[in-house]
């Protein structure tokens, strides 16, 4: 009977439905092209996860819930492209060159978060770079930068 009215009063107030992210929502393209660069070896390891996570975290204060959400949605959605403009165009139009280059960085971050670079990886982030109109030069600079715990 408790249950009853509890749900009754949930379908009156409207019950809170979870966070969704837009496919047009920068974060969920940064989060995909994250994720995409974890993926690209075939193994997403534990300390890969863990790591996305820490950084969708910190990067877009978002809770536990909020990461969780958005990092399903950016599976689903990097799943789904067909290729990485489509993460790639949205950030553009979004973010300006500072802010295209930390994800750049972030990219790194997570490549270098299970102690090996793979080949896959490393082309992924040089694509994504050049899509991004991120100079050669930036991303080796990043690379060094986050290589090198600068």
């Amino acid at each position: 009977m408790l249950d009853a009215i509890r749900e009754f009063l949930s379908d009156i107030a409207g019950s809170p439905e979870p966070k969704k992210f837009a496919e047009d929502d920068y974060r969920l393209a940064a989060a995909a092209l994250l994720f995409h660069v974890i993926a690209v070896d075939g193994i997403v390891s534990e300390i890969e996860r863990d790591k996305l996570a820490e950084v969708l975290m910190r990067r877009y204060q978002l809770d536990r819930d909020g990461v969780r959400d958005l990092i399903a949605a950016a599976e689903t959605a990097d799943n789904e492209a067909v290729d990485l403009y489509s993460f790639t165009h949205i950030l553009k139009q979004n973010l300006d060159i500072a802010e295209r280059e930390r994800i750049i960085a972030l990219m790194w971050t997570l490549v270098y978060a299970d102690g090996t670079v793979h080949e896959f990886e490393d082309n992924v982030i040089w694509r994504v770079a050049e899509l991004l109109g991120v100079s050669a030069q930036a991303r080796i600079r990043l690379k060094h930068a986050v290589r090198d715990g600068a």
